[in-house]
C-alpha cells in the first residue's frame, strides 16, 4: 500500500444516508426520523414496488420534478423490496414508536380536557414511557413534549443506519434526495461508518493536507477493494484556488443558493454551506475555493437546502465551530439541530436572538427570522448580523418581511445595516410537502396550500430593506443553479410568479438608489 503522498480529488463528492435514504435532518433526528420511517419513506417504497413504472415515469416528468417518486429501474425492483424487508425487520422499534407517538396523540385529544394530565401516563403506548412529558399551554391545548436528549440515548438513534456513498461529482443531476434512495453502484465506494467517524474527517481533510493511501485505508477499515476504489478519488496533487485567502480588507463570496464566504486576513465565515464540487464547470464557486480553516458555519434553520450534511461533513476537521439556532426543546416539528450535529462529531455553539459570538476582528450576532415554517411552532431558526472589516452584513436567509417593524427593532440594537441578503422563495412548497411525516391529523389540500415555506414578495423584500435601511440588497437564487437540482428540484422560468417579484423588488430598489442584484452562481464584493 502506497505511503506517496495524496489529496482529496476536487470532484470527490460524499452522500451520506440513513437506510439508504439521503440524509436530512428530520431523517436524522430519531424522533423526527422514526416519523418519516413510518409514514413516509416506507409508504414510499411500498407504492413503488407496486408500480414501478409509474414511479419512473413520474420521476422523469419535469412537471412532477420534485414530487415523491422514486427513481430506480424496474429491473432493480428486488433490490428495493429487500431494503423494505430488511427496514421493517431491522427498524421494527423506530416504526412501532412512530405509531405510538400518533396514538399518544390521539389519547392527547380524546382526554385532556383541561384537567389533570397525570392518569393519561398510565394510558400512553409503552414505547413513550420516560420519553415524554404531557402539558398545556395557556389555552389548555395539550401537547407531547419529548425528551429529546434522552432519546438519543436509546436505541431509537441508531448509528447503524449511517453509512456514506463516495464517487466523483457526475455532472448532471442526481435523483431527489427526499424520494429516491441510494443502491450500491459499481462506480461508487460504500462504507457502512457512522457520520461522526473519525476516518471520514481524516479523509475531507485530506483536500488542503496531504496523507497517503495506507493511512486512509487504514483510518477508514477498508478491505482490498475498497482501498483500490478509494485511491481513484485521490490525486498526487491538491486542487486548492490560489485566491482561497486574502491579504487585506473584507470579501464576500457568494457560492450559490444560501450560501456565502465572509473573510478578512484574520478568520472566514461560512453560512448555509451548501457548495458544489464540480471544478471543472467553470461557473462557481466549488469546496476548492474554500479558506483552508473557517473560524465559523452559521445554519439559518434547519431545512434539507440550508442543513447540508453532503457538504458539512467534507467541512468537519476544519471548522471552529458551527453556530445553531436554539430550538424549542422537544417540539415535534422543532428537532434540536444542536443536539443534531454534536452527535455528528461538530463543535457547536448554540444562540437565541441577539446572542453574540465573537471571531478574530468581528462578531456575529444571531438576529430573529420571521415566518416561513408553514406557521409551525418551530424555533430554531435564526438570521444573522455579521460584523468584520468596517462592514455590517444582514443575513436574511428566508425570513419574511410579513410583520417588517421587527426589523426595526433589528436596527435599533445593531445600527444600520451596509449590506444585506434576503430569500425571495415568495411561493413555496406547501405544508405536506416537507412536513407529512409529522402531521398526526390530517390536512386539507386546500389548507396546506394556504400554508407554504414561503420568503418575502416584492412588498416584504422592500418594508424589511426600509426598516433595515441598508444601502444595498442582494436576493439569493432559490435553488436555480444547476448543482442544487437532487435537494431542491425546482424551476423557474421568466414568466415566475417568484421571478416576476424579484424584478418588482430590483426595480423598488432602483428608484431608491439602493444597489441591488439576484444572485446566481457566483459573485464576489470587496472592500
Amino acid at each position: 500500500m502506497s505511503d506517496e503522498p495524496v489529496f482529496l480529488r476536487s470532484k470527490a463528492i460524499v452522500e451520506p444516508l440513513v437506510d439508504r435514504f439521503f440524509v436530512w435532518p428530520h431523517t436524522l433526528a430519531p424522533v423526527q426520523a422514526a416519523m418519516n420511517l413510518a409514514f413516509l419513506q416506507v409508504p414510499l417504497l411500498e407504492s413503488y414496488l407496486q408500480s414501478p413504472k409509474v414511479h419512473v415515469a413520474a420521476s422523469n416528468n419535469p412537471e412532477l420534478r420534485g414530487g415523491y417518486f422514486i427513481n430506480i429501474p424496474e429491473e432493480r425492483a428486488d433490490e428495493v423490496r429487500d431494503l423494505l424487508a430488511t427496514i421493517k425487520r431491522d427498524r421494527a422499534d423506530m416504526l412501532a414508536f412512530a405509531e405510538a407517538i400518533s396514538q399518544g396523540q390521539e389519547i392527547l385529544r380524546a382526554n385532556a380536557t383541561g384537567f389533570d394530565l397525570t392518569p393519561l401516563y398510565q394510558k400512553l403506548p409503552s414505547e413513550l414511557n420516560g420519553l415524554v412529558e404531557l402539558a398545556y399551554d395557556m389555552d389548555n391545548q395539550a401537547q407531547m413534549r419529548f425528551m429529546e436528549p434522552v432519546v438519543y440515548k436509546t436505541g431509537l438513534y441508531s448509528e447503524a443506519r449511517q453509512s456514506v456513498q463516495l464517487s466523483l461529482e457526475p455532472g448532471y443531476e442526481r435523483p431527489f434526495i427526499l424520494s429516491t434512495p441510494r443502491l450500491p453502484s459499481p462506480d461508487v465506494l460504500e462504507l457502512p461508518l457512522p457520520f461522526r467517524h473519525q476516518g471520514l474527517e481524516e479523509l475531507f481533510k485530506a483536500r488542503v493536507h496531504p496523507t497517503s493511501l495506507a493511512k486512509l485505508r487504514e483510518a477508514l477499515e477498508l478491505d482490498d477493494a475498497q482501498a483500490k476504489q478509494l485511491s481513484g478519488l485521490l490525486s498526487d496533487r491538491p486542487s486548492l484556488s490560489p485566491d482561497r485567502h486574502i491579504e487585506s480588507g473584507g470579501r464576500i463570496r457568494y457560492f450559490g443558493h444560501a450560501c456565502l464566504v465572509l473573510q478578512t486576513p484574520e478568520a472566514a465565515i461560512v453560512t448555509d454551506p451548501f457548495i458544489s464540487a464540480d471544478s471543472t464547470a467553470g461557473d462557481r464557486y466549488t469546496l476548492d475555493d474554500l479558506p483552508d480553516f473557517i473560524d465559523l458555519v452559521l445554519i439559518t434553520h434547519g431545512h434539507q437546502d440550508h442543513v447540508v450534511l453532503e457538504t458539512l461533513l467534507q467541512l468537519r476537521g476544519r471548522v471552529g465551530a458551527i453556530v445553531v439556532p436554539r430550538s424549542s426543546r422537544g417540539n415535534l416539528s422543532d428537532p434540536s439541530m444542536a443536539l443534531m450535529l454534536k452527535h455528528q462529531g461538530f463543535p457547536v455553539i448554540e444562540v437565541d436572538d441577539f446572542d453574540e459570538v465573537e471571531f478574530p476582528g468581528g462578531k456575529v450576532t444571531a438576529t430573529p427570522f420571521l415566518g416561513e415554517h408553514c406557521d409551525l411552532d418551530i424555533r430554531a431558526k435564526s438570521t444573522y448580523w455579521a460584523e468584520l472589516a468596517g462592514k455590517k452584513v444582514y443575513i436574511g436567509a428566508d425570513s419574511s418581511g410579513i410583520d417588517p417593524t421587527l426589523y426595526r427593532y433589528v436596527k435599533e440594537h445593531l445600527g444600520t445595516a451596509d449590506i444585506a441578503f434576503l430569500g425571495m422563495e415568495c411561493d413555496g412548497a406547501p405544508l405536506t410537502w416537507l412536513y407529512q411525516a409529522l402531521l398526526t391529523i390530517p390536512v386539507s389540500k386546500k389548507m396546506s396550500h394556504s400554508r407554504k415555506l414561503s420568503g418575502s414578495n416584492a412588498e416584504q423584500a422592500a418594508a424589511i430593506m426600509t426598516e433595515l435601511g441598508a444601502r444595498e440588497a442582494y436576493v439569493y437564487a432559490m435553488g436555480e443553479e444547476p448543482w442544487l437540482g437532487h435537494v431542491m428540484a425546482t424551476t423557474y422560468t421568466e414568466d415566475t410568479y417568484q421571478i416576476k417579484q424579484i424584478e418588482e423588488f430590483m426595480t423598488w430598489c432602483k428608484e431608491r438608489d439602493i444597489k441591488s442584484g439576484h444572485l446566481y452562481g457566483q459573485q464576489e464584493w470587496r472592500w
